[in-house]
């Protein structure tokens, strides 16, 4: 029970202290802070008394930069390295190691002779289950580490990294662990003198290729699954952010993991990944990323050997607030939904539609929100927003935003980046926001919240719906009549009511329309690592059929 609800931390602790930032103290964090001549200063509030503070200084050493391949950390084939940042100075971290299709190609055949050759798939389910159960007890153990750095390469905040993130990171892996003895076929009758069983078998060598927004919980949602139906797997870090993929591969190992079982390789899209999308050796493709790029990943695939493929790609989610809402509240969780993490979430309350009666309280209160919203060093205990992730983000939600001032969007606050330095973005809140806007109709991945006015159910359900995306939703209202009725007439893979972003191990997610195919997490992911086989077999004089 206690597991349970830590898993649901994402939601509830962020929404918690979002909308108390002077209690905000989830943890203490052991620091120190940088003594220097001001190179290595932020912002620490949204506002004209923001006052200045000094970069903390990571608690923790960067020690693997290679690729994991066959149990071992190695070099690129080529030699090559690229740079992992800090996205609050714009400053090179470490080197690592850049994979291509030669890299590519070790780790594959790695995998496959792990999946053909190695102890992995013959041991028993149980035996699958335990390392996977000392796995997440050694990310408990390392939890400071592991926040430390996935903060330090991706900018989200220390507090949102320990006390959401690493819990409900263990969390998954334990409840994949579970799952492990009880994957299993049916009998059923045939007609005729026949028996017919149905095996589940592991699907051989899945390439799995994750996104830079969640490192971690991406990792989970598919490296969980995968290693419980007893699959091998040849991983691709996003190259903004591979550090934390590299550290959790180690504690793997150190938690009896065969070798070959779980590679890991670092690199860009267009060499290792698509390498490893059309790779003739791999069984099964997931990827996590824009749809754009999704698009790219199954034609890869498609042209190489039809490997099936599970996608789960962007999102422009509506929140409608309907006007019998507590607008403070509502406020609050609309606030949450859209600037949880900057921005940078693909199921993103980034439409928010509030009913006419409702709708300027609303704004007002949201810009007021907005203003409050404690932007600095993801570091510091109370930091609500760190940076975007690199200079490529960065820019693109300025021109978003300039895009929404200048098709006459009313820019309520923000507009700007925050600081002098790092890739921060001012809180922003625009209101006058029409569907056929770019900020209305784009994925923005960033701190910008748009405004919509509504005047009735019927009206709101097809505007949300025009949409190529189809992600997830979110419902705010008392009447439980009309959360019925939008839940099932918006077309999302996930509709919260009354919640958002309450991401459990055991509830699947996955988009409509562009959003994707296939679902994540709970019983729907063990799909997609599973063959389904038919065993028929004659029976001769059978006492009963």
């Amino acid at each position: 029970m206690a597991s349970r609800r830590i898993s649901s931390l994402l939601s509830r602790s962020l929404s918690a202290y979002s909308a108390s930032p002077s209690s905000a103290s989830l943890l203490l964090f052991h620091g120190r802070v940088i003594h220097g001549r001001g190179e290595g200063r932020t912002i620490r509030g949204f506002g004209t008394n923001a006052a200045v503070e000094e970069l903390v200084t990571p608690p923790v050493k960067i020690s693997y930069t290679q690729h994991l391949i066959n149990g071992q950390f190695v070099d690129s084939a080529s030699g090559r390295t690229f740079p992992a940042y800090d996205p609050r100075t714009e400053e090179v971290i470490a080197h690592v190691a850049e994979a291509d299709a030669e890299d590519v190609d070790r780790a594959v055949k790695a995998a496959r002779k792990a999946f053909d050759e190695g102890p992995w798939p013959k041991m028993t389910a149980y035996e699958r289950s335990l390392i996977l159960l000392r796995f997440a007890d050694l990310v408990d153990k390392h939890r400071d580490e592991l926040a430390a750095l996935e903060t330090w390469n991706n900018g989200k905040p220390y507090e949102q990294a320990a006390k959401a993130e690493l819990p409900s990171f263990a969390r998954l892996f334990r409840y994949y662990a579970g799952w492990a003895d009880k994957i299993h076929g049916m009998t059923m009758p045939a007609d005729g003198h026949h028996h017919v069983q149905t095996l589940h078998e592991p699907i051989g060598v899945a390439g799995q290729i994750i996104p830079w927004n969640f490192p971690l919980i991406m990792f989970a949602w598919k490296v969980g699954p995968a290693l419980a139906c007893g699959n091998t797997i040849v991983l691709k870090t996003a190259e903004q952010t591979p550090l934390t993929a590299l550290y959790a591969g180690k504690l793997f190992q150190e938690a009896g993991l065969p070798p070959g079982v779980l590679n890991i390789v670092s690199g860009y899209g267009p060499t290792a990944g698509a390498a490893l999308a059309s790779h003739m050796d791999v069984d099964k493709l997931a990827f996590t990323g824009s749809t754009e790029t999704g698009k790219v990943v199954l034609r890869l695939a498609a042209n190489s050997n039809l490997k099936p493929v599970t996608l789960e790609l962007g999102g422009k989610s509506p929140f409608i607030v309907c006007e019998d809402a507590n607008v403070d509240k509502a406020v609050e969780l609309a606030h949450f939904a859209l600037f949880f993490n900057q921005g940078q979430c693909c199921c993103a309350g980034s439409r928010t539609y509030v009913h006419e009666r409702v709708y300027d309280e609303f704004v007002e209160k949201a810009k007021a929100r907005a203003l409050r919203r404690v932007v600095g060093d993801p570091f510091r205990k109370g930091v609500e927003q760190g940076p975007q992730i690199d200079s490529e983000q960065f820019k693109k939600v300025l021109r978003y935003i300039k895009s929404g001032v200048e098709s006459d969007a009313k820019l309520e606050c923000g507009g700007d980046r925050f600081g002098s330095k790092g890739y921060f973005v001012q809180p922003t809140v625009f209101s006058n926001v029409q569907d056929d806007m770019l900020i209305a109709q784009d994925e923005i991945f960033g701190p910008v919240q748009s405004i919509l006015k509504f005047k009735d159910l019927k009206e709101v359900i097809q505007r949300s719906n025009t949409t190529r995306y189809g992600l997830a939703a979110g419902v705010f209202t008392q009447n439980i009549d009309t959360a019925n009725t939008l839940s099932r007439g918006l077309r999302a893979g996930t509709v919260w009511v009354n919640c958002f972003d309450v991401f459990d191990a055991a509830i699947p997610f996955g988009g409509y329309k562009m959003s994707g195919i296939g679902r994540e997490k709970g019983i729907y992911s063990l799909h997609n690592y599973l063959q389904v086989k038919a065993v028929v077999t004659p029976l001769k004089n059978p006492a009963w059929l």
